[in-house]
């Protein structure tokens, strides 16, 4: 167990107003997590201290080399008061897959889930309470060695800080438009595409600003080799209902293990669905949409929850879905994992971790 340190702030910052429209990841709360590695040492100094700055040699490795890890999660308070958060614990294990493929130091997951708890409760009265609205949790390692060598770095630091957030799409649940990627690709089986690591969002950003030039708010990537199997959105897992069926992408090497893509899959398959991971090219998702089989287009994240997909671009075809609207099973698993996340329904899986 941590023996956390905390020094509180002597200048706390006006938050938010109940009622007032926050945007996604802008503000940020009074403190925030430190912790130290050193190798011969391990990790060490946990801390929780105002939110600052940090300082770093112009020469550390994260600047050059790209040595680092992030997660996203979040904080929910349903109408009595009460905190929570959704399931931390896969949190916490993503972070040390991801640690393990970038050569960074793993954390005890029971570490970092105490860290998330700690400075959450210290920051505990930035959770916002308006529909929609939760406190943003990103948890992130960087390389700090000053060295300018292509090598594992010997020093760390584990920060995380808090953000009271929006919806991650300025529509909210209104269905967004998502362009399927022809021409770049973002990941490879043996690379770090299923690491959330911050090489894989510079590499998407290329084709996201083609997308966004083209008036659709994402990009949904195809396989590296091939060039021709569904693999994931920028910021979500995809999933597809097509002839009453679920299907997602498989995980593979290159595709995110989003946790909200393992909650749907669960509550799915609770739910008697017929639930499929498999291999989807794109041309069966268009034979699909020609025969009018192609019945919802989903994404699923931390940020974004559940979104429901109204339109597809591929090549010069634009691909409607359904009426336009939001699906029946897309808005039944958005209002379920919200209603499980905000205290307002009931938790058979031991998802929700009280604060």
């Amino acid at each position: 167990m941590l023996n956390i340190r905390i020094e509180r702030t002597a200048s706390p910052k006006e938050k938010p107003k109940k009622g007032e429209k926050l945007s996604f990841g802008h503000i940020f709360t009074d403190h925030m997590f430190v912790m130290n590695y050193t190798e011969g040492k391990g990790w060490h100094d946990p801390r929780i201290v105002p939110f600052e700055k940090i300082s770093l040699s112009p020469a550390a490795m994260v600047f050059h080399y790209g040595q680092e890890m992030f997660e996203g999660l979040k904080a929910y308070r349903d109408d009595k008061g009460n905190a929570y958060l959704f399931r931390p614990d896969m949190n916490a294990k993503r972070a040390n897959d991801s640690n393990d493929r970038l050569c960074i130091p793993r954390i005890p997951e029971e570490d970092f889930v105490q860290a998330v708890k700690e400075v959450v409760n210290v920051d505990r009265d930035w959770i916002p309470t308006d529909p929609g609205t939760s406190l943003y949790i990103r948890p992130f390692i960087i390389a700090t060695d000053e060295f300018l060598g292509v090598a594992p770095s010997k020093t760390y630091l584990f920060i995380i800080i808090l953000s009271p957030s929006g919806a991650y799409y300025e529509s909210g649940l209104a269905p967004v438009g998502i362009w399927i990627e022809d021409e770049y690709v973002r990941a490879v089986k043996g690379g770090i595409g299923f690491a959330k690591t911050g090489g894989n969002y510079a590499a998407s950003l290329i084709a996201q600003v083609k997308a966004h030039d083209g008036g659709f708010s994402q990009v949904l990537w195809l396989d590296g080799v091939h060039r021709k199997y569904i693999e994931e959105v920028g910021a979500m897992n995809i999933f597809f209902k097509i002839k009453g069926k679920i299907l997602t992408p498989m995980l593979n090497g290159s595709i995110l293990p989003g946790v909200t893509r393992n909650s749907v899959l669960q509550l799915a398959r609770h739910w008697g669905m017929d639930v499929e991971e498999r291999r989807i090219s794109v041309d069966e998702l268009l034979d699909a949409a020609h025969d009018g089989t192609l019945e919802e287009v989903f994404g699923t994240g931390t940020a974004a929850v559940v979104s429901p997909v109204g339109k597809l671009r591929f090549k010069d075809e634009i691909i409607n879905i359904g009426n336009g609207g939001i699906g029946e099973v897309t808005q039944k698993l958005y209002d379920t994992i919200t209603g499980i996340q905000w205290g307002k329904l009931d938790d058979p899986f031991g998802w929700r971790v009280t604060l």
